[in-house]
């Protein structure tokens, strides 16, 4: 029972927080997450929640194989979507520091993506622009890449631009 309090402690220093720095200037610090190899930045104004994965998530037949199902979160039905798969990638495994990260309602979609974990928040002033790698390639609601002090690449994750691609909308096979 310690650890489900403990677990509910964590996520309301971490909502509490994001809360904080959504408040703050206009993209001066940016959501840390990792989805497969990748690490990724995601603005707080397209971040509904961060939750732990909720004990089974539903899957739904006739979908594709990234989209992992639904879940209940707080009363309301969100759709599940494994990011990496969804690019084709391994699909992610779902650990202990697994996490789902919930669209805002903004947004206008009740979605939530896998990710392997949670890397804190990243001030923007820390990063530098970095070269891409094969921009003709990269989808749409990826952007620009950057460099932290430490040296690790970054990649911008723009929710609001995959919660319109139409590939993304349409989990049906």
């Amino acid at each position: 029972m310690a650890s489900g309090k403990n677990l509910r402690e964590f996520q309301v220093r971490l909502s509490e927080r994001l809360r904080q720095a959504a408040s703050a200037p206009p993209q001066s610090a940016r959501l840390g997450v990792q989805v497969g190899d990748r690490n990724l930045l995601v603005g707080l104004s397209d971040v509904g929640e961060i939750v732990a994965l909720p004990g089974a998530i539903t899957p739904v037949p006739l979908t594709h194989e990234w989209f992992r199902g639904l879940v209940n979160l707080r009363g309301a039905l969100y759709g599940v979507s494994d990011l990496a798969r969804f690019e084709g990638r391994h699909a992610t495994s779902l650990t202990k520091s697994s996490r789902l990260l919930a669209f805002a309602p903004r947004l206008g979609l009740q979605a939530a993506i896998v990710v392997d974990r949670m890397l804190g928040l990243q001030n923007d002033a820390t990063l530098t622009e970095a070269q891409a790698g094969d921009s003709a390639s990269a989808p749409g609601w990826l952007g620009r890449h950057w460099l932290d002090s430490e040296g690790r690449r970054w990649t911008e994750l723009l929710l609001e631009d995959l919660a319109s691609d139409e590939r993304f909308l349409a989990v049906n096979r």
